[in-house]
């Protein structure tokens, strides 16, 4: 008998082990998405293209998308606004337009991970002038924000303060120039001098932009290196959080199509 309640025991605690374990990975694991690539970006965008115009409508009317090449053929200039009608935003796929940010962490049990917070809530618009980028403006939701582990989200948003700090901006600072390949779908890369909001306080920042024009759609991927004490928020905590790093990234994918 005493035998016997051992093993119920020992099996007990393997069973709560076993659970504890699985809870942990299911809660904790690093569930991190990829840093934002402008070569997945746009062969996403172009496999969207593509099944739009062999479905027929899925690209046309309310998602704003222009027809395939027509940027291309009367060049860029104008003004192009953030589409969020195209492709879908979510941390297994994010195939449309969205706005973030990616910090170390270091976990309770678990060690360093990376924590990524991301919103499709964005909107704005670039003014182009032959091939000179003469102004950008976007504007991110921040209260939208969610996280790659949802446990995290709430300290997230606070830490943020986003009642009293809704939305986070970027406002290009001087033209850039993009090259004469830009509208012919060749890939640029610049580097964007401009002003970022964040928690209401606006510093002056340097954005690595990468960009290609795909179907009439202007991809653009980026960062933004981020301080938390430069924008006075207060790191986030928890029980189960060790340390966040001081220094994180705001990164970002964007559609534009032509207003």
């Amino acid at each position: 008998m005493q035998n016997r309640t051992r093993g119920i025991i020992a099996a007990a605690a393997a069973l709560v082990l076993l659970l504890g374990v699985g809870a942990w990975y299911f809660l904790f694991r690093d569930t991190a998405p990829a840093e934002v690539d402008l070569d997945a970006a746009t062969e996403q965008v172009a496999e969207d293209r593509d099944s739009d115009a062999d479905g027929g409508a899925a690209g046309d009317g309310d998602g704003g998308a222009a027809d395939p090449g027509e940027a291309a053929d009367g060049g860029i200039s104008g003004t192009w606004t953030v589409d969020t009608g195209s492709g879908s935003f979510d941390f297994e796929s994010a195939t449309g337009s969205f706005a973030g940010f990616r910090v170390q962490e270091e976990l309770v049990g678990l060690g360093t991970t990376e924590a990524v917070g991301r919103t499709g809530e964005v909107s704005g618009t670039v003014v182009i002038e032959g091939t000179l980028l003469e102004s950008t403006e976007v504007e991110v939701d921040m209260a939208s924000i969610t996280t790659n582990i949802p446990r995290r989200d709430g300290r997230v948003l606070a830490a943020l303060e986003v009642e009293q700090y809704p939305s986070a901006t970027f406002v290009l600072a001087e033209p850039v120039e993009l090259g004469d390949g830009a509208a012919r779908g060749e890939p640029v890369s610049v580097a964007a001098q401009g002003q970022m909001t964040i928690h209401g306080v606006t510093r002056d920042v340097t954005a690595a932009l990468e960009a290609q024009l795909v179907d009439g759609t202007a991809v653009v991927v980026g960062t933004v290196p981020f301080t938390f004490e430069d924008y006075d928020v207060e790191k986030p905590s928890a029980g189960s959080v060790i340390s966040v790093a001081d220094d994180a990234t705001v990164e970002f994918q964007l559609l534009f199509t032509p207003a």
